[in-house]
């Protein structure tokens, strides 16, 4: 969701020009909060999931199903929500980009012992059924990662249906009055563009089977539309053949995935949990495969994640390499020198952060923000975490609220989190906020949300366990990050759980057993990853999770129910079980497929 303030947005060309005052005092916020929390330890492994719904209006009559885009009175009646909370607490709703979009979270973090553990899917099923009951009756709230006909121009996919004529998104598919309300999401989308200097370009290869022609132009996109000057942008070139161009940032931030957040012991306990996720992220993306069709097209792909990254990709021409940076000049009559970013500001990680991580693997030619990075050096910060924050400093803050521009750095840290939360990669490090209640955390957000309660719960408690097994027995998945990018993309390709290889470590032994051995980079199938290769050396993840569990004293039926999560992820894992991607291929109404 972000950083929501209240106030005044200023209009790209004025904010652009106090870039370099965000962050000059985002940089001292986050120094105030590092000399505050650095030693701070002792903290409780608490953590939490986000759950994002989409609220779908169907007419069962016409066999019809749309967005309802009732967000904002959804969320006041559920404020007021009131139940049984004898058992868990009562939950929180949440805004989300989408008017059609809601979030959810546990209203107090789970613990990770075991009773907690078994109380997350009574708590999903709670959160859902207390949505819906605040829900109209044709409306429910379904966890689908994206929803297939978003875009669509044919006929109507939102509950009312509005024409795509904004001013902020300009699309030519989407209409801006799917967009929270909320100042900071129409500015959001606005600036991404203007910065661009075009429309965000989105094209996902198209998935051709017997009728799809090749090449394949999509004869649905409205090439002569003139209602904006960036309409000829489609016919230019933005809309590839053999792909579905998606042209707006509500194509990606109208997405819902399932997010897990957990609180460290300390700050080198996270940077550890950090680093030993990285490699994890595009396996459990692989797994999680949920989102196989895009504006009424089968694609080629399964996931989302490509789509987000290119719907939030401000980077200009120059920066994304598609001409001489000396053509572009300062960027906006701004102080900024364009240079060379090789990735959108959603995307994967680029640096591990921990001081254990082997400089070899560090192996990407990552962008800093040089007086940032010094600026932290001279605090006294080690590299690596200096060259993480700079490198997130590198990016523009996108929304600049004018009650917002001075403030306190001792007591607010609303710059730094400006950058911080449009930075969004696979993983991120979350410093404590100001006051005493947080810890240092870490926010695995590559997967994407399942269709059912059991599934979501056993994704979560999944992640908690293997995370508590890095810890407990000192795992090591270090290997280089570049190929941890090149996994990223291996696991949104259409059924990569049979078709892929992903690299990893040759090892997955705890370090300080013989079983360690000599650590090499091969090809695995996601079978051998997660059950392992019938070698000492490669256990799988699913056996490690499973000692883990042997560790702890569990009654029967706690056992059980546990072992039902590590099931389901390891049957997704070797295939035996389909993905949400590969079910929803197969349901998918012959008429709508390609």
């Amino acid at each position: 969701m972000g950083l929501l303030s209240l106030g005044t947005p200023l209009d790209w060309e004025d904010a652009v020009q106090l870039a370099d005052h965000v962050r000059e005092h985002g940089v001292e916020q986050f120094l105030s909060l590092w000399r505050h929390f650095k030693d701070r330890s002792g903290d409780p492994m608490l953590w939490g999931d986000e759950l994002e719904y989409m609220i779908v209006a169907l007419d069962r009559q016409r066999h019809t199903a749309r967005l309802s885009l009732r967000q904002s009175e959804i969320l006041s009646c559920l404020k007021e929500a009131t139940g049984d909370f004898r058992d868990v607490s009562k939950p929180t709703f949440h805004p989300e980009f989408g008017r059609y979009m809601i979030e959810s979270t546990p209203g107090q973090p789970y613990s990770s012992n075991v009773r907690d553990l078994l109380k997350v899917e009574k708590d999903m099923r709670l959160r859902r059924e207390i949505a819906r009951t605040h829900l109209k009756e044709n409306e429910i709230p379904m966890t689908l990662t994206s929803f297939p006909r978003l875009g669509a121009v044919d006929a109507p996919f939102t509950d009312p249906d509005y024409e795509a004529n904004g001013v902020s998104s300009r699309s030519l598919f989407l209409p801006d009055d799917l967009i929270n309300k909320h100042v900071r999401f129409p500015t959001l989308a606005a600036n991404i563009r203007k910065r661009r200097g075009s429309k965000v370009c989105i094209n996902v290869p198209i998935y051709h089977d017997k009728n799809t022609p090749s090449p394949f132009i999509d004869p649905l996109i409205p090439y002569d539309r003139k209602l904006f000057p960036e309409d000829v942008e489609a016919k230019l070139g933005a809309a590839r053949p053999d792909h579905i161009y998606m042209d707006a940032m509500g194509f990606g931030m109208g997405c819902c995935c399932l997010q897990v957040t957990m609180q460290a012991y300390d700050v080198d306990q996270a940077r550890k949990l950090y680093d030993q996720l990285i490699p994890i992220t595009p396996l459990l993306l692989a797994v999680s495969a949920a989102s196989p069709v895009y504006r009424g097209y089968l694609a080629d792909v399964d996931c989302r994640w490509n789509v987000v990254s290119g719907s939030v990709d401000d980077r200009t021409c120059a920066e994304r390499g598609e001409k001489p940076l000396k053509e572009e000049g300062p960027l906006h009559n701004s102080q900024t020198e364009p240079r060379r970013l090789r990735k959108s500001r959603y995307d994967s990680v680029d640096t591990y952060l921990h001081p254990d991580a082997p400089k070899s693997d560090n192996d990407l030619a990552v962008e800093y923000n040089e007086k940032v990075r010094d600026r932290l050096l001279a605090e006294g910060l080690d590299p690596l975490m200096a060259e993480h924050i700079a490198h997130l400093f590198v990016r523009d803050p996108l929304v600049i609220f004018s009650e917002r521009i001075d403030q306190d750095d001792e007591t607010s840290n609303d710059h730094f989190e400006n950058l911080q939360s449009t930075n969004w990669q696979s993983m991120r490090f979350k410093p404590p906020p100001p006051g005493d209640q947080i810890g240092w955390r870490v926010e695995f957000r590559p997967m994407e949300i399942q269709l059912t309660d059991f599934e979501n719960a056993a994704f979560s408690v999944f992640v908690i366990l293997l995370s508590r097994a890095i810890l407990h027995f000192g795992l090591n998945f270090y290997m280089p990050i570049s190929k941890v990018d090149v996994n990223m993309q291996r696991a949104q390709l259409r059924d990569a759980i049979h078709t892929q290889k992903f690299f990893f470590t040759s090892c997955q032994a705890p370090c300080d057993s013989s079983k360690a051995g000599e650590r090499e980079i091969k090809e695995f199938t996601l079978t051998e990853l997660f059950q392992g290769n019938g070698t000492e050396q490669m256990p799988g993840f699913v056996s490690l999770v499973r000692q883990l569990l042997d560790t702890m004293q569990l009654e029967l039926e706690e056992r059980q129910q546990l072992e039902s999560y590590i099931d389901l992820i390891a049957a997704r894992a070797n295939g035996t079980l389909i993905t949400t991607a590969t079910w929803i291929r197969h349901t998918t109404p012959k008429s709508v497929k390609n």
